[in-house]
């Protein structure tokens, strides 16, 4: 079969012909890929940035934002059949370790990470991973879930920053940012970036909180389509230069919450500064670092959340929203062949929402 692999890192990707996946275990699944999402940690993948944090050997098949259908079963699967439409948890985790009990699945002690640390990625005609992983999508015959694809992981990792800011702005539990000022309505979310993932992060924002979103983008397209999706204010301004901005918009007080998408250059050291006593800023985007001041942290007392994916059941929530059509995203289909164009264009910023490959 086709698949796409990273064959040196810093070189363009390479479409080769593999084998395809067998089952192995009782619980896997082989899923005939519909679509795969292109993601920015792909292209890190590629420039080399995550081979020591996954001990990456190449070659390499990418691919961890995946949708399709069912082509074969383990012998232990009972509750997925051949033909179903299912969307890819990332992760293929254990079911048995304390974090899978919890319901933490990006937290399993024994995770794999399909299409990052070596475990054959999407970005082929067909995938094995674990029937744990999947949500069966609610689909007509012969409807592909191509464009679904891209919830898998910009919309899973949108959905589960956005439910841990949630106490941060008045919309439930128990954070202290709840009883000071400006929490619930009237409270101030920031953006930092309308791509595939902001698009998603503002609809939820505007569906589980009454908090106003503030959607920081100088992109004019992405701006124009963030306020089409909800966004009471745009900044059109580069993340790097928006603090002051985003002060004015809240009268000096800062934003409740910070969603930082870009998280590179001198973003995160501007974020911190658009964040009020008692805010948190919510780590997505990655690259580059923040010097972290302990008096101004403790004076402001403020709260760093990282975001690594979500677990299954928010992936399971987030369909249901899609479904409804609640949450939406623009996406671009590219052929297979063409993966390294699409890449290439994906790092260029000429994708509006998600890129997507299509195998054919």
């Amino acid at each position: 079969m086709r698949a796409v692999q990273v064959v040196g890192f810093g070189r363009a990707v390479e479409v080769v012909d593999v084998a395809e996946p067998v089952l192995e275990r009782p619980d896997d699944v082989v899923v005939r890929i519909a679509g795969a999402g292109i993601c920015r940690t792909d292209l890190h993948i590629v420039a080399g940035g995550l081979q020591a944090a996954f001990s990456q050997q190449l070659p390499l098949t990418l691919g961890h934002e995946n949708a399709g259908r069912i082509e074969a079963v383990g012998a232990g699967v009972s509750h997925l059949a051949v033909g179903d439409a299912v969307i890819v948890h990332p992760a293929v985790t254990c079911g048995f370790c304390a974090a899978c009990r919890r319901g933490a699945d990006m937290h399993c002690a024994a995770w794999r990470f399909p299409g990052v640390d070596g475990w054959p990625g999407g970005y082929a005609e067909l995938m094995r991973t674990s029937a744990r992983a999947l949500v069966k999508l609610d689909l007509a015959p012969g409807e592909s879930p191509a464009h679904l694809a891209p919830f898998a992981d910009a919309g899973l990792t949108a959905m589960h920053a956005v439910r841990r800011l949630m106490p941060f702005v008045g919309a439930g539990g128990s954070a202290a940012a709840g009883i000071g000022a400006g929490a619930g309505i009237g409270a101030t979310v920031v953006c930092l970036g309308s791509g595939g993932v902001g698009q998603i992060a503002v609809q939820l924002l505007k569906t589980l909180t009454p908090a106003r979103v503030v959607v920081v983008e100088p992109d004019e397209a992405r701006a124009q389509t963030a306020r089409k999706l909800g966004a009471d204010e745009v900044v059109t301004l580069p993340a790097e230069a928006a603090a002051d901005a985003v002060l004015d918009l809240t009268t000096g007080h800062g934003a409740e919450a910070v969603l930082d998408l870009v998280g590179e250059g001198a973003v995160p050291q501007q974020a911190l500064r658009m964040l009020a006593k008692g805010a948190a800023y919510s780590i997505v985007g990655y690259g580059g670092g923040a010097y972290i001041e302990h008096l101004d942290m403790i004076n402001r007392e403020l709260t760093i959340l990282g975001n690594q994916i979500g677990t299954h059941a928010e992936l399971a929530d987030l369909m249901a929203l899609a479904a409804e059509g609640r949450v939406t995203l623009g996406t671009e289909t590219f052929p297979l062949e063409a993966a390294a164009e699409a890449m290439a264009a994906v790092g260029a910023g000429q994708v509006g929402g998600r890129a997507v490959l299509v195998p054919e």
